[in-house]
Parts: structure tokens; C-alpha cells; sequence
């Protein structure tokens, strides 16, 4: 290299070195700012943040301070102006997983890309206990749910039900949705997984016994609140199905505690069965008109399967261990009712 050149490369080194320590200063900056983590970690597990409906940009800030959230708020709500994110806030359940950098997080919240709520549906009586139950799981508030339970004509215009059969729509067990999701878009969840249960061979095996799905609900509810055994209840929906072939009342006791609104009874007396209802199956005969619970799987399975037999009767086994005995005839059924109401009177059970 020659005097002169050495002279010329000295003169663009400083220069060229204050160019690279510019772009490398501005390289940190930029990686502080956009990529280093920022989402802190939660000593109470997974951390979320909810974004209501209809709440803006101010709400999002508000709900990371109040949940100490973010390490630092300036540098994330410098991107989030660069990135108009104040112009694109939707509403959701998202979670935040420690070390999310700035233009993570708000890629994950620009986009909507939520966390779903994954929960079980208990079975339920009333649509007052649904509406409560969703209300506790998702964004929406229970009464919009509980107006729409009770609005007849959208729900034979979007489900072919009404208000007396429309918790045959509902199966309990696992859901997995938006938490974000609006009475109306939950109602059609539900459709969707009642439409996947009565697969057409299920729809089948409804017609060889002459029931509507509607009439399957009706019966398996009664089912299910004769007993939680697994064993009885296909012999207990068998028993009943001979009875409505043979022109017999039902006789149902669940349905008699559904007209007198008390399910904690345990004895039922003879007053009980003079209770003015069309749930009254002591008095009128055939199902009554609306399920008396949410059935589940296991209970519509067991009237779709029901165990062939000639029994007519049955009542609970004494002992309290949530079996049944059966009977053909009335004689033997009202020796073995005899059974467990003395089983009762050593309890000391008035009711």
C-alpha cells in the first residue's frame, strides 16, 4: 500500500467505524424496542388479557398496567402506534406467554388470534341455570342468553324448537369456544354439536321405536334422573318404553318433582300425584312435553339401546346404593316398593 493510499484509508476509516457503531446503536435500539422480551412472567400461571367488546385502545393499556403485564409500557405503546394497532383493537380472551417481544404481542392481538375457553357443560334443569353456567364461562352476559331462550319464535325459525323443548339442543360434556362468543353464536354451537351426535344411524335406531330426537331428550332426561348407574339405565329405558307401547302412564317419579318444582324430595306421597301439570305422568299419559334435564350422552344412548325386556315396574333398591329392582308384574313391583319405603322409615325419611 502506498503512502498515498494509506493516507486515503485513514481518512475513511473514522468515518466509515462512526457509520457502523450509528448502525449498530440503532440495530440495539430497534431490537429493545421491537423484539426484545417484553410480556413478563406470572407466579399465578398462565396470564391473560381479556378485550371486551366494544372497548378500545385505552381499555388494552388500562388491563396490561392493572395486570403488571408488560416490563416496559412505553417501548409497547411506541410500536403499537407505528403499527396503527390503536385502529385495530379486537375484542378476545388472549393468552401471554412469557417473552412475547412487542411485535409479537401485537401481531398476536392485531390478528385475533385468541386463546379459546375450553370448559364442561353441566347438566341443568332450568334455562336460567344454562344462561348462568355460559355467563360464567364466556364474555356474554347471561340475560341476553336467557331472552333468546325464551323468544319462541327465533327459536322455531333458526332451531325448529321452542320453549318447552329447546334443552333438547343442549349436550353436556366438553366445549371449546371464543370467549368473545355471543348468545346467538353459542346457541349455534350447541346446534352443531347436537347435529353431530344424531348421526343417521342414531336417527335409525330413534324410528325403529317410533320417537322423535325431541321424544329420545324427553325420555332419556327422565332416565337420567331415575339413576346415574350405568348398568340400569338401558333396563330402565327399556321399562318405560313398554309401558308407552302398552298405553300406561309413565309414572315417573323425576317428572312429578319437575310439576311440584322440588327435586329434593325422596318420598314421594300420594298428594303429590294430584299436582295440576303436564308433567304430571301419574295423571296424563305419554312423555311429557319438555325434558326435565339436560340428558346426556350415556342417558340418549340408552334409550336409543334399550335393554329388551317384559319388566313394568321398578323402584329404587334399598340400601341407598343407586341400583333398581325391577318387576314384571304390579304384585311383585309393590313388594319391592314395600322394600324401600321401609328402608326409608328406618332412616327416619318423611319426604
Amino acid at each position: 500500500m502506498t503512502a498515498a493510499s494509506r493516507s486515503v484509508f485513514r481518512r475513511l476509516l473514522w468515518p466509515l467505524l462512526g457509520l457502523l457503531v450509528l448502525l449498530l446503536g440503532a440495530l440495539g435500539a430497534a431490537w429493545y424496542v421491537f423484539w426484545k422480551p417484553n410480556v413478563r412472567p406470572s407466579a399465578f400461571g398462565p396470564a391473560y388479557l381479556y378485550i371486551r367488546t366494544g372497548t378500545g385502545y385505552a381499555a388494552v393499556l388500562d388491563s396490561l398496567r392493572k395486570g403488571e403485564l408488560l416490563h416496559d409500557f412505553g417501548t409497547f405503546e411506541q410500536v403499537a402506534r407505528w403499527r396503527d394497532y390503536p385502529q385495530q383493537v379486537r375484542p378476545g380472551r388472549y393468552l401471554l406467554k412469557p417473552g412475547l417481544s412487542n411485535a409479537a404481542l401485537l401481531t398476536l392481538l392485531a390478528q385475533g388470534e385468541q386463546d379459546t375457553v375450553a370448559f364442561t357443560l353441566d347438566a341443568f334443569k332450568y334455562k336460567p341455570q344454562l344462561a348462568r353456567q355460559v355467563a360464567r364461562q364466556l364474555e356474554t352476559d347471561s340475560v341476553p342468553l336467557r331472552q333468546l331462550l325464551q323468544n319462541n319464535a327465533y327459536l322455531r325459525r333458526r332451531y325448529q324448537l321452542d320453549t318447552t323443548t329447546i334443552l333438547t339442543l343442549f349436550l353436556p360434556g366438553p366445549y371449546r369456544l371464543l370467549w368473545n362468543t355471543s348468545a346467538p353464536q353459542f346457541l349455534d354451537s350447541a346446534a352443531t354439536t347436537h347435529r353431530r351426535f344424531w348421526t343417521p344411524e342414531r336417527r335409525r335406531r330413534a324410528d325403529s321405536l317410533g320417537l322423535s330426537p325431541v321424544e329420545v331428550h324427553v325420555l332419556a332426561s327422565i332416565v337420567q334422573r331415575e339413576t346415574a348407574k350405568k348398568e340400569d339405565k338401558p333396563l330402565i329405558a327399556g321399562t318405560y318404553l313398554n309401558r308407552l307401547r302398552r298405553g300406561m302412564r309413565l309414572q315417573a317419579d323425576p317428572t312429578l318433582l319437575w310439576a311440584i318444582g322440588n327435586f329434593g324430595v325422596r318420598r314421594v306421597l300420594n298428594r303429590d300425584k294430584l299436582v295440576d301439570s303436564p308433567y304430571n305422568t301419574y295423571k296424563h299419559k305419554g312423555l311429557p312435553p319438555g325434558p326435565i334435564t339436560s340428558a346426556n350422552r350415556q342417558s340418549l344412548d340408552a334409550v336409543l339401546k334399550p335393554a329388551r325386556h317384559d319388566y313394568l315396574f321398578f323402584c329404587a333398591r334399598p340400601g341407598g346404593s343407586g341400583y333398581s329392582d325391577f318387576a314384571v308384574t304390579f304384585a311383585e313391583h309393590k313388594k319391592n316398593a314395600r322394600r324401600y319405603q321401609q328402608w326409608l322409615d328406618s332412616l327416619g325419611v318423611k319426604r
